[in-house]
């Protein structure tokens, strides 16, 4: 008996296990439909995500444009006047360039970049300073994806902003009748509180513009009247800062150039509005200035210089009096133009 049941154990053991404990897993088709829906969660929640980011820029935004707009009457009560944009002396010789960004430093806390320069000498003979080269967050957008810095011979040279101040509906400067732009900021002018006869709240003080505009300058015709439409400035010709790298498009490229196209703007167009120009079999957006301030003695300088954003659908401006708003490209275009006036004397009512 005892040998039987030694065998039948003995048999039992050399016998496969048929009652294993079965494995827990995923299938291959379980594990597909995990991803999937997965793949729908994230799908969902970026754009969550990319709007949360984008309204925090757009309040780095507004901040960036209320302490704008605080130098600019800090300057007002330290001066009695606005800052001028461009200073020509004698005949109309560029002497004192710098834009209104150069004039506000001290009263944006940037007194170490104040101090290096000399705001009654051209800053093309002082980029050696490393200031026109200086990053200065507070004068750029943080949605505008081109921010860096403009280079020369391989190094760095100006740095762009995404601000641009109100010079005014179209003119901005004729040297030789002597008349001057509209605006707020004008060459060779200072402006007064007093002078912004239209109310601060019914006048532009800063809006937004792209860096690394192209834009058309020193054009071959002079036209003194508002053009009709974008469309009208196709067939202009004249020396085009134009084409498909990012450094032949060098409008807004220098902060501290008080000329129109680079720290300016106006409002010959409404915001966002698109102007057409091929070059190359290529169609951009362009800004145009007919001849550079400080270049001749006697040739005019008209521009539309339009205010430009990369946020979603709108431009933030600032009005004059530190008032933040939204402005659409559904604005009317009359009602853009007397906002850029300061003294068109015309009732408005301001888009909320």
């Amino acid at each position: 008996m005892t040998e039987v049941r030694s065998q039948n154990l003995l048999e039992g053991a050399r016998k496969p296990n048929s009652a294993r404990t079965p494995r827990s897993g995923f299938s291959l088709v379980e594990l597909l439909v995990v991803l999937a829906i997965l793949g729908i969660l994230l799908a969902l929640l970026l754009p969550a995500i990319q709007a949360a980011r984008e309204a925090a820029r757009i309040t780095v935004c507004r901040n960036n444009l209320k302490q704008m707009g605080l130098a600019v009457h800090l300057y007002h009560n330290v001066h009695s006047v606005f800052p001028p944009t461009f200073c020509l002396r004698g005949t109309g010789r560029r002497e004192d360039s710098w834009s209104v960004h150069g004039r506000l430093l001290p009263y944006l806390e940037q007194n170490q970049a104040y101090e290096r320069v000399d705001l009654d000498s051209d800053w093309h003979h002082q980029v050696d300073s490393g200031v026109p080269a200086m990053r200065l967050p507070i004068y750029l957008c943080p949605s505008d994806p081109n921010t860096q810095v403009r280079y020369k011979n391989d190094r760095p040279y100006v740095h762009p902003i995404t601000y641009g101040f109100n010079m005014g509906t179209w003119l901005i400067y004729d040297p030789a009748r002597q008349r001057y732009g509209d605006g707020v900021f004008r060459v060779n002018r200072s402006t007064r509180i007093s002078q912004v006869v239209d109310g601060l709240s019914q006048t532009l003080c800063t809006s937004e513009v792209q860096a690394y505009t192209p834009y058309l300058r020193n054009t071959q015709v002079l036209h003194p009247s508002l053009p009709d439409s974008p469309a009208s400035l196709s067939t202009w010709t004249g020396q085009p800062k134009i084409g498909p790298a990012r450094n032949q498009q060098t409008g807004h490229t220098v902060w501290a150039d008080g000329r129109v196209h680079h720290t300016g703007f106006t409002t010959t167009f409404p915001p966002g509005t698109f102007v057409p120009y091929e070059l190359g079999g290529q169609v951009y957006d362009i800004d145009v200035t007919t001849y550079q301030e400080g270049l001749s003695p006697d040739r005019a300088t008209y521009a539309a210089i339009t205010s430009r954003s990369h946020h979603m659908g709108v431009v933030q401006s600032l009005m004059l009096d530190g008032a933040v708003r939204p402005f659409r490209k559904s604005i009317t275009r009359h009602v853009w133009l007397s906002l850029g006036d300061a003294a068109d004397r015309r009732a408005i009512q301001v888009p909320e």
